[in-house]
């Protein structure tokens, strides 16, 4: 049976853990926030846009040379690029472990392809250089500061990759954020770029060439699908992290009433014990 002292102990280790954890799910609820709010600003923008290029599309579908443009051509699936968006830190419950357990799963479905990996995040980047992946990227610390600028370096790179037939397809892999307790993990094919069907398109006038229009839209939108999948992910990994902060501030609080209940009785009987032995010894001594 432990000691008062090393109950007490554990206890006070308890509560500094669960101090730790408090505040760790305080930060990320104020992070959410902000995630949250860049999440919901870019969502519109991302729809809107997609409808613009179906519509451009639309217009310039009699064209020739409107399905000339590399990011459109379609190609049988023998090279793969796999960008998969991690965080930099974990105790975020199964956040990490379910898209590396999914990378994994896509690296074993296309095991007759060749795939190379941009990882985003240290915890993927971690991952897969134990495992002898075909690496072609890192990056780390970027949710810290999401720039799109930097964004739109590593879409510009596989943009690159794609019209050089250096690969065939380009794949995201990240969590969305769908609510505080629920994430949504994604794997988006980007390239070649699908175009959005319109059914009744309106008659846009347009004062350059709807194929150059077109032209300049495709990066844009695989700029904006690689911006918004780290946007989507950065808010999916606060969520994750302040609910498991406050499943483990929970527990901590379940254990520190646990020990407290055991250290009580353990103090009972050792004054129990004490009356018993002072009261044998007067009784044996009368």
């Amino acid at each position: 049976m432990p000691s008062l002292i090393d109950i007490r102990r554990r206890i006070r280790s308890v509560k500094n853990t669960q101090q730790i954890t408090k505040a760790m799910k305080m930060v990320s609820a104020a992070k959410l926030r902000r995630a949250q709010d860049r999440v919901i600003a870019a969502r519109p923008y991302g729809a809107m846009l997609r409808q613009v290029l179906g519509n451009v599309a639309a217009a310039v579908a009699s064209d020739e040379t409107a399905g000339q443009n590399p990011l459109l051509a379609q190609r049988p699936e023998q090279r793969i690029l796999l960008v998969l968006v991690t965080s930099d830190k974990g105790l975020a419950g199964a956040f990490n472990t379910n898209l590396t357990k999914a990378a994994q799963r896509f690296l074993a479905d296309h095991k007759d392809a060749s795939v190379r990996m941009i990882l985003i995040g240290r915890k993927g980047r971690d991952f897969f250089r134990k495992r002898g992946a075909t690496i072609v990227g890192e990056h780390i610390n970027m949710a810290t500061k999401l720039v799109y600028a930097d964004v739109a370096a590593i879409a510009g790179k596989a943009m690159e990759m794609y019209r050089n037939e250096e690969i065939d397809a380009v794949y995201l892999m990240y969590n969305e954020f769908k609510s505080v307790v629920a994430q949504n993990l994604v794997t988006n094919r980007v390239l070649p770029i699908r175009i959005p069907e319109q059914k009744n398109p309106p008659d846009y006038i347009f004062q350059q060439s709807p194929v150059e229009m077109l032209n300049a839209l495709l990066p844009r939108y695989v700029e904006n699908e690689f911006y918004r999948s780290l946007a989507e992910s950065t808010a999916a990994e606060h969520a994750a992290r302040m609910t498991a902060m406050e499943a483990a501030t929970s527990n901590a609080g379940e254990m520190i009433d646990k020990l407290t209940l055991y250290m009580n009785r353990v103090r009972q009987a050792s004054i129990t014990k004490e009356i018993i032995e002072v009261v044998s010894g007067a009784a044996a001594a009368e």
